[in-house]
């Protein structure tokens, strides 16, 4: 792993946890056969995952939770 995407990527999702989801959700995408979204020197997957990160081409989102959007029973 190289330790500049990283940092790089940590400047974008903040939280340690959340970033390790996100890149190895990512790198196990890339293996099944997903395409790269960008250049990279590197053929480790996890690489790949950090630098798309790092240049914003990576997101996340935390799913509505259904229990905050149901109305009160009465």
């Amino acid at each position: 792993m190289n330790n500049s995407y990283l940092e790089r990527a940590r400047k974008v999702i903040t939280d340690p946890q959340i970033l390790s989801v996100v890149a190895a959700k990512r790198a196990k995408q890339l293996a099944a056969g997903g395409r790269p979204m960008i250049k990279c020197d590197s053929e480790n997957l996890l690489d790949i995952a950090l630098l798309e990160i790092a240049e914003g081409l990576l997101s996340y989102e935390f799913p509505e939770e259904a229990d905050s959007e149901a109305p009160a029973a009465e």
